[in-house]
């Protein structure tokens, strides 16, 4: 007979936490707990671990606002990570044990932000299938531009006339270990400029992160005449290379800065990853796709993903709901 029982995280099972991820299906070290806390003191943590006869099976990043669970807002993604031979069995009586763990908690509404399955090593539906089971309302939807590696790129809307002109401009790309240049002289100007705006994390946030993930963070620069014109960070996982950050100066169309950056990622790079994500163009909650943008990174033959977010009434739940016949 099996057992399930619900853990709330604490300080002396961060290596159990960490360890799981290596073997699970859909972790990625943006789940790690030296990740997931360098900004512990905007969040209030309200992770779980689930055991199934006192051997863990999953994990869940999550946050709570009063009387509301998330998966995870300090995060990219989130949901609830299980092991790699997790069967939908399991899958389930995981995902009951968390719902009647936070009900019982009197927490009202779990508000899920699914992980692509494109950072999985399998497929990750069983959980959607499950939040629309047990009555979840979709209530957004982002759309991530995701580069398939299998085939071979083809470059589109000018981008190949981009490329020609950084060749010919002789920008060197550079992979660097600071964020100082990016941060200072390309990225926080250009957001506070058009958007008024700040990067998510800090100059020190990220120069941390990179200490703790120095393999899984890069800095990719374009110099003109040892001058910084551009740049993008990458988030490398398992699966997937994701522009976190992608910025240049007023002259990017001019030197084709960026397209020569991005060109020379996609062949030279992470050709051998399955795919390389240039994250979402949405605007206004998911309602709205900024066009140009858009237009951008489908020129490099991205392709449109959909991220969805869930928003489950815990409540409601009255119990188990039985879906095997």
């Amino acid at each position: 007979m099996t057992h399930f029982e619900v853990k709330v995280y604490s300080n002396s099972s961060f290596e159990q936490w960490n360890e799981f991820l290596v073997n699970s299906k859909n972790g990625t070290f943006l789940f790690h707990r030296n990740f997931m806390e360098y900004h512990k003191d905007r969040f209030e943590d309200a992770s779980l671990m689930v055991y199934n006869n006192n051997k863990l099976v999953a994990i869940f990043p999550a946050n709570k606002v009063s009387d509301t669970i998330y998966s995870h807002q300090g995060l990219t993604y989130g949901g609830i990570v299980v092991k790699k031979d997790c069967r939908m069995e399991i899958v389930k009586e995981v995902f009951d044990a968390i719902v009647f763990f936070y009900r019982e908690e009197k927490m009202l509404k779990l508000v899920y932000k699914e992980i692509p399955s494109i950072y999985c090593c399998k497929y990750n539906d069983d959980f959607k299938y499950l939040l629309w089971n047990n009555g979840a309302k979709l209530f957004r939807v982002d759309t991530l531009n995701v580069v398939d590696l299998k085939f071979p790129i083809l470059l589109r809307g000018g981008r190949k006339d981009g490329v020609k002109r950084g060749k010919k401009n002789n920008l060197v790309i550079r992979e660097v270990d600071s964020f100082d240049e990016f941060w200072d002289r390309i990225l926080i100007p250009n957001l506070s400029d058009k958007h008024g705006a700040k990067p998510v994390h800090t100059l020190s946030e990220i120069t941390y992160l990179k200490s703790k993930f120095p393999e899984k963070i890069r800095q990719f620069n374009v110099y003109m005449n040892d001058e910084i014109v551009a740049g993008t960070t990458i988030f490398e996982t398992r699966e997937v290379a994701h522009s976190q950050y992608i910025s240049a100066n007023k002259d990017k169309n001019i030197l084709g800065s960026l397209d020569l950056l991005h060109y020379y990622l996609l062949n030279d790079v992470f050709n051998d990853k399955p795919y390389f994500d240039f994250g979402i163009s949405n605007e206004e909650q998911g309602e709205k796709i900024n066009a140009g943008l858009n237009f951008w990174k489908q020129s490099f033959g991205a392709s449109t993903y959909a991220q969805l977010f869930f928003e489950l009434d815990l409540q409601a739940i009255i119990a188990p709901k039985p879906i095997f016949i």
